[in-house]
Parts: C-alpha cells; structure tokens; sequence
C-alpha cells in the first residue's frame, strides 16, 4: 500500500511538470478558474491580517504569490513538482525584495521534515491537498505548522459536481459521469501524465481536520451553478451567460445542501 501511494505520488510530480510551462497561462485565462482563484483569496483577506505568514501547500508555478505579495504577506511555497517550484521560484523573483516568496520543492505529506517553523495561515488552492496520501496525517503536519488561533483556507476537488454529472449522462457515459463517486485514489489524465487524488465532500475534507483540533469557520460551494474550469468552450460561446452564472453561483454557495456540492469547495478552519 505504501509503495502504491508513493507511486502515485511521484506519477503526479511528473505530470505537473509536464504542464509547468504552460499551467500559470493557461490559469490565468481561465475565466472559470480565475473567479474561483478571486473567491479563494478573498477569503484569505477576510480571515488573515496583512504582514501575516502564509504557507501555500501546492503552490504550483506561484500563480497566487504576486496577489498575496502585494497584499502584504510573507509568503512560503511548498510544491512537489520540481518544474512547478521552479517556474514558483522564477515568479517571485520579479516581486519586489522583502516580500518576494521562498518556495521548496517537497511533497507535502514531507512537510514536516522542511522543518519551516509556524505561519499564521495555511493556503492551498486547486485541489493539492486532495492528492495526499494520509490527509488525517497531513491535517496534524498542518496543525504543527501553524499558531494557535491559525486559519486554513483551502479549495478542495468536490465529489458531488452536478455539471459533470448532467454532462457525461447527456452523452451515456455513466462511468465518467459518476467518477467522482469513487472512494479510493482515482487516475486523472492531464496532458501525457496522471494526476492520482481523492474526491471529497467538505464534510470528508472537514473531518480529519476536526480529530487533529481545527474547528470549522465556513464553507462554500466553487462551481455548483457555474460550469467546471474544464469547459473552456462554454465559457467562449457564451460568457454573459457564464458572468451571470458565475454570479449566482457566489450568491447560493453557502446555502444548506449546495454547500456540500460543486466542482470545488472552499473550506476555512481555525487551529484551536
């Protein structure tokens, strides 16, 4: 099993190095994904003083540092892919010395051997913590790494996407519509490689975090009115639609029972 788990792992290095280069970009221009990437860091500004120590758990190529930089944190960068933490390093070296982020190249069930110290906040955008091995594990490795009183925010991969699910149905794909139903690592492709993760309900997220001692501060739906990022061509033929979408989909995403769906959910915890 841990064999499995550490192979999954680096099979998941080496797909987001294969997309390095392109994946800041390619974010970015995301309409869908750059009003998530809003939603989330918003979030960190209601809950995390400015000047505060941030540790972005899958930073990837450092898309959020200039953002977070400029809002005054001191931001540290932990990522397990070496061409993600590379194109991360590159990217905080055009921010403006003394808030420029230091970014490591570590997976992050490791985190404890950095050996980086206690931040006020922990960030996570985009699913990274979905594709750990142990997250009751990694949920106490966090709970070391911050101060007490210290937040979480984090945008997690959803189970329940009701999009996808329409979408795959519509064309009597079953499997693919139901795919994130399934309990154990699931393989997703992206681009020449597989990216290995678990899909989670907030609740699931939420309860290792809770045995570690987190208390829960919010959730919220990202996507269960809007469309997934990955329908890019929707977003082209029809963006009034997707803005109104997009909209209502900030308006209803804390309401009982939407909360629990979406392609992702944000997610703050405090450290008791």
């Amino acid at each position: 099993m841990e064999l499995t788990r550490a192979w999954q792992g680096s099979e998941t290095a080496r797909a987001f190095d294969g997309v390095a280069c392109e994946y800041h970009r390619s974010n970015i221009e995301n309409p869908i994904l750059a009003h998530m990437r809003e939603r989330v860091v918003a979030a960190l500004h209601r809950h995390v003083r400015s000047h505060a120590r941030v540790l972005d758990l899958g930073c990837g190529p450092g898309t959020d540092h200039p953002t977070l930089a400029a809002s005054g944190y001191h931001v540290t960068g932990v990522d397990a892919s070496p061409d993600m933490a590379r194109e991360a390093t590159q990217r905080a070296a055009q921010i403006e010395h003394g808030r420029a982020p230091v970014v490591y190249c570590q997976p992050i069930q490791y985190l404890r051997a950095l050996g980086l110290g206690t931040f006020d906040a922990v960030f996570s955008n985009f699913g990274p913590l979905n594709c750990v091995p142990d997250l009751h594990d990694v949920a106490g490795q966090i709970r070391d790494s911050l101060e007490p009183g210290g937040v979480v925010v984090a945008s997690v991969i959803g189970r329940v996407c009701p999009w996808e699910v329409a979408l795959y149905l519509s064309r009597l794909d079953a499997q693919r519509a139901f795919l994130r139903f399934c309990t154990d690592a699931v393989g997703v492709p992206l681009k020449d490689g597989t990216v290995w993760m678990q899909y989670l309900t907030p609740s699931e997220f939420i309860r290792p975090f809770r045995a570690q001692g987190f208390e829960l501060v919010s959730r919220q739906a990202l996507g269960v009115v809007a469309p997934p990022p990955y329908m890019t061509g929707f977003a082209r033929r029809y963006p009034h639609l997707l803005r109104h979408l997009l909209n209502i989909d900030s308006a209803v995403s804390g309401w009982p029972l939407l909360r629990e769906m979406g392609d992702h959910s944000l997610v703050v915890l405090r450290r008791l």
